[in-house]
């Protein structure tokens, strides 16, 4: 490929996405990675290093996404592409021995937990939960008094939904001294915002869905390590368990790679703007945005992060009704008002720019009551709205936000 290691590491990283994973220089070729539609590839005995062989193993087409993450995680080697964040995360896993411990964030992505917790009820392994902010918690995890020490910390900051930042250096740290791997997933933040592998730890897990591809239009995952064992893992893994990415797939991933600097630029701008204007807004009881100062997790943040990301949460407040109050007794009629998780309802179904929909790290601002998912941790409070915001003009996203907030008062 065109740009080499030494050079990517010179290179900010605006300018890596555009200019990482093409072809070499030859005269009246492409610029761009051509899309490679095969399922095996030419070849006489025994498979060797290098060679492709079959489309579960290898695809031209992976190479260059696999290449130019690598360079934005600053990784000594490859990526590795799968066909779903999920993917990933079950490649991931497959890191835990039989019986092994896992520390995981009591809030994080909900099908990591998920698919954890089933592991841990089949018995092939241990999880512990913990809250991922709370340094000396995860320590006792990781190393429990007369316990087995943890054999994976699985971080993830900030979390999703509940945007708790963990001191990535502090936990990977401890984890190494516990004898545990680290596998933190960044796709929160994007490697231009964060770089995990810089901070300690030893396997970086994207969903490519998000930020990375960029526009809602595919389904990928992938990991990232500096570590050649861990690798051929996890290689091992996806080629047995085949959990590959469809070659258009990771054609559209790259091509929506390129962007990523910009709308991430404005959409965590943005993101800022809003979240200044919601916390001081009568209908929000709460925020979650490591940009304010108020957070609690901004000074770490500060310290690990280049941004605070575009995603922000909120929790609405009650609506009283004229049947409340010290009057109101247990016959309540329907003035009686509004629980926050039906005020945040009315507010989504009010919004005509933002679109309520699953996923984030889209060009378009998606925004969802995270707690109608029946996966999500009932610990996760019912009337909080995720927000991801895209690349629109701001202050017609704030408009939106505005009228439906006030259509509560309607």
């Amino acid at each position: 490929m065109s740009l080499s290691e030494q050079q990517a590491a010179s290179l900010s990283a605006e300018t890596v996405v555009v200019a990482a994973g093409r072809p070499p220089r030859t005269r009246d070729q492409p610029v761009n990675p051509p899309l490679v539609l095969s399922s095996t590839y030419f070849g006489t005995g025994p498979l060797g290093d290098g060679d492709r062989g079959y489309g579960r193993y290898s695809n031209p087409t992976w190479d260059p996404f696999e290449e130019a993450l690598a360079q934005l995680e600053g990784a000594e080697l490859p990526g590795l592409l799968y066909a779903s964040g999920l993917a990933a995360v079950s490649s991931a896993l497959s890191l835990v021995p039989a019986g092994g411990a896992l520390v995981m964030p009591s809030h994080s992505y909900a099908g990591s937990l998920v698919m954890a917790s089933e592991l841990a009820e089949k018995g092939f392994l241990e999880l512990r939960t913990v809250d991922i902010a709370d340094t000396d918690a995860v320590r006792e995890q990781l190393a429990p008094a007369g316990g087995k020490p943890a054999s994976m910390l699985w971080l993830e900051s900030p979390t999703n939904p509940m945007l708790g930042v963990a001191d990535i250096r502090a936990l990977t740290a401890a984890a190494h001294a516990a004898g545990a791997v680290v596998v933190t997933d960044n796709t929160f933040s994007t490697p231009l915002v964060q770089q995990p592998l810089a901070l300690g730890s030893d396997v970086v897990l994207h969903s490519v869905t998000k930020y990375l591809s960029g526009h809602s239009d595919v389904v990928l995952g992938a990991l990232v390590t500096s570590d050649a064992g861990l690798r051929a893992a996890l290689l091992h893994h996806r080629t047995i368990h085949g959990g590959i990415a469809g070659p258009f797939e990771a054609w559209l991933a790259l091509r929506g790679l390129r962007t990523l600097a910009l709308r991430v630029e404005r959409s965590q701008a943005s993101a800022a703007i809003l979240a200044e204007r919601l916390s001081k807004h009568p209908r929000v009881g709460s925020i979650r945005f490591p940009g304010l100062p108020t957070d609690p997790g901004h000074e770490r943040a500060k310290a690990q992060m280049k941004g605070f990301g575009s995603i922000v949460c909120i929790e609405i407040a009650p609506l009283p009704g004229p049947d409340t109050g010290a009057n109101a007794g247990p016959d309540a009629g329907p003035d009686a008002g509004l629980s926050g998780a039906e005020a945040a309802d009315r507010i989504i179904r009010a919004l005509r720019l933002w679109l309520p929909a699953t996923s984030l790290g889209g060009v378009e601002s998606l925004i969802e009551r995270r707690r109608r998912h029946t996966a999500e941790p009932l610990s996760v409070p019912d009337n909080l709205i995720r927000m991801s915001v895209g690349i629109e003009n701001v202050e017609d996203l704030w408009a939106d936000l505005e009228q439906a907030l006030g259509a509560l008062d309607g």
